[in-house]
């Protein structure tokens, strides 16, 4: 095997996506009393009890912006599907996360430390529906750059011609296909992976990539749920990228819907 240089990775929290929901939540609601407060006046020249309706409603909406958050904040706590999880990951991907990256870089917060938190606030909300998936209907999802630039055996399309030399990560990839029976795609890129998704149409998807890929790809697949696992990248960006093998056992043995994985049974 031959000599990499390694880097060390710290595993994402969701402690800074959770922050800056509140602080989003602290805006809007901020926003909505603004929104009825500037313009009280007017209301009670059209009428006297115009600005009291407009006030409970805003009320509500804030309400239900605090209450949602909590929500959220309870159920990654947790770890459990308190209530509406699937409609509050769809709040997450296609509300906050765009509010959220705004405020971020108005405090000027780096981008994948954001877009890591999110997937990992991403990743509790998946785990928390205690979904059980079979093994035919999982789809683990892997960058083109997993495997080294300069192997003569590409194994885009088809995982299993690695011959398992041990240089990169797809040997004990090839493994854990093989273990738990998953099928397991390389794609080249977003569009190939958004096809091998509907050609095969999985329930749930396991993806590896960087931050910005699994981002745009839990958006892109929603509602169907993604568990996203960073890769390292010691060479920099999109070359002889890393993954911790583990971490894809891990998040498999949590959703498998079988007793025992393939090989255990000998």
């Amino acid at each position: 095997m031959t000599d990499t240089p390694q880097t060390v990775t710290t595993p994402p929290r969701k402690r800074l996506f959770v922050t800056l929901m509140g602080i989003t939540c602290l805006i809007v609601v901020a926003v909505i009393f603004l929104i009825w407060w500037i313009p009280n006046r007017g209301l009670a020249n059209i009428n006297p009890n115009l600005p009291h309706i407009v006030g409970i409603i805003m009320v509500v909406l804030s309400g239900a912006a605090i209450l949602g958050t909590g929500l959220l904040v309870l159920t990654t706590a947790l770890g459990k599907d308190i209530f509406l999880t699937r409609f509050m990951r769809l709040v997450v991907i296609k509300f906050l996360l765009p509010v959220i990256e705004f405020v971020g870089r108005v405090m000027g917060l780096d981008k994948d430390s954001i877009r890591q938190s999110f997937i990992a606030m991403n990743n509790s909300l998946v785990m928390s529906q205690r979904m059980k998936v079979k093994p035919d209907r999982i789809l683990v999802l892997l960058p083109h750059c997993i495997q080294l630039s300069d192997c003569e055996i590409k194994v885009t399309g088809n995982i299993h011609k690695c011959v398992k030399c041990g240089r990169c990560s797809v040997k004990g990839l090839v493994e854990i296909g093989r273990k738990y029976s998953v099928d397991i795609s390389v794609a080249t890129g977003g569009t190939l992976a958004r096809k091998v998704i509907v050609e095969k149409r999985p329930k749930l998807v396991l993806a590896v990539a960087c931050e910005r890929d699994l981002t745009s790809g839990i958006k892109d697949c929603y509602p169907l749920p993604v568990i996203g696992i960073l890769n390292e990248r010691p060479f920099g960006p999109c070359f002889n990228t890393v993954v911790d093998v583990s971490k894809i056992d891990a998040a498999l043995c949590q959703v498998l819907d079988y007793e025992k994985p393939a090989d255990s049974a000998n």
